[in-house]
């Protein structure tokens, strides 16, 4: 086989702070320092990256019982003690996730009343009241289909506005009232007795059982298990049901099978662990708060009827724009002109779609409810 050429590299150096990116000694190409640039905006992902795998550390699941017992001051006989158990829950809070900011409901009122096409017949009634205004101030024996014309646009965009908001408003509701049907109650042992408490008093240390059909209340290093199979689908994604026991069998905390990761849940089986991190702490509260800086994406309906807007806005203002010209130039008085102009640019606006497009989400939404599809936002349908 004949030589080989020697491909560049590039190494990365990563000491916590400071991603360099340097091309191998000897390489001095000035087109090998232009793919340096290119590759430059990777720094700022390879540092996302880091930050989550950093974020999820655990090194719980390689420790033994003895070890747990003393990190955590706890027993696997007895559990923690009610005294000890209120003071950890007073000093991390409740088992609970963070809830996300909401939208105040003023803001997502008035969204449904600006945004995208509304802000269009919005601003073709603007136009009817001041071409309104300026033939009244001309004569005030004027005809006033400007301003009717303009209370009609202004009528058709409060309606539609309020109507859609109420629609995702209830939906909202149904999903909060979802929340607080069942409280989760959790199988528990403290003071050497078995006891039941709602899951969002469990603490660090807590002796935690659980059984067939429960859901993970916090995340658990598993110290007994028979049987126990878990659904990790809504954290890793896997599909099938994942094993789990007592055994070291990874060094990776998500591929391990003695922790069972809190919101997930027991399939069959039992189990019994010990509570390792609570709330935010968990493994999924890591990632929810990893993502709670994603902006929300606008769905595929909401850029058509961003792009549709474009084009109709374009469209009005150029042809208005011409003709208030040709006027211009034909001898016609400015005011007249440019009440000219602002009859062909609302002329191009269709007043109708608006309330079109609402009512016909709704319909289908409401055909999804039927089948137990529960819509949040119009848009998203």
């Amino acid at each position: 086989m004949g030589p080989k050429t020697k491909p560049d590299i590039y190494s990365v150096e990563t000491d916590g702070t400071q991603d360099l990116e340097k091309p191998e000694k000897g390489n001095d190409d000035p087109r090998n320092n232009k793919n340096i640039k290119k590759k430059s905006p990777k720094k700022k992902k390879d540092k996302k990256v880091d930050a989550l795998k950093q974020e999820l550390e655990l090194e719980d699941h390689k420790l033994s019982i003895e070890e747990l017992e003393e990190k955590f001051s706890t027993s696997i006989l007895k559990g923690l003690t009610s005294a000890r158990a209120a003071e950890i829950l007073a000093r991390d809070g409740p088992n609970a996730l963070t809830p996300p900011k909401g939208t105040p409901e003023i803001v997502k009122f008035l969204k449904q009343m600006v945004g995208g096409f509304s802000l269009l017949l919005w601003a073709g009634a603007i136009l009817c009241w001041i071409a309104f205004g300026i033939q009244y101030a001309q004569d005030n024996t004027v005809a006033k289909d400007n301003l009717y014309l303009g209370v009609v646009l202004a009528v058709v965009v409060i309606l539609t506005g309020c109507f859609a908001y109420f629609q995702e408003a209830k939906s909202t509701n149904i999903m909060a009232s979802f929340r607080n049907m069942v409280p989760q109650i959790a199988l528990l042992t403290r003071d050497g007795e078995k006891k039941e408490v709602p899951a969002t008093e469990l603490v660090v240390g807590d002796l935690v059982e659980v059984k067939g059909g429960d859901r993970i209340p916090a995340d658990l290093r598993l110290i007994f298990a028979q049987g126990c199979k878990v659904d990790n689908s809504s954290l890793t994604g896997e599909s099938e049901a994942q094993p789990r026991s007592n055994e070291f069998t990874h060094e990776n905390p998500l591929e391990t099978k003695n922790i069972a990761f809190y919101s997930t849940t027991c399939l069959e089986g039992t189990a019994r662990g010990i509570v390792i991190n609570t709330g935010d702490n968990t493994i999924i509260g890591r990632i929810a708060k990893l993502t709670s800086g994603v902006g929300n994406e606008k769905t595929p309906i909401a850029i058509e009827i961003e792009h549709f807007v474009h084009i109709v806005a374009g469209v009005a203002i150029s042809v208005g724009v011409i003709f208030f010209i040709i006027a211009v130039s034909m001898g016609y008085k400015i005011l007249d002109s440019i009440i000219f102009l602002i009859g062909i640019i609302v002329a191009n606006v269709p007043e109708g779609l608006l309330a079109t497009v609402t009512v016909t989400l709704s319909l289908t939404a409401k055909r999804m409810a039927k089948k137990n599809c529960l819509v949040k936002n119009l848009e998203a349908v």
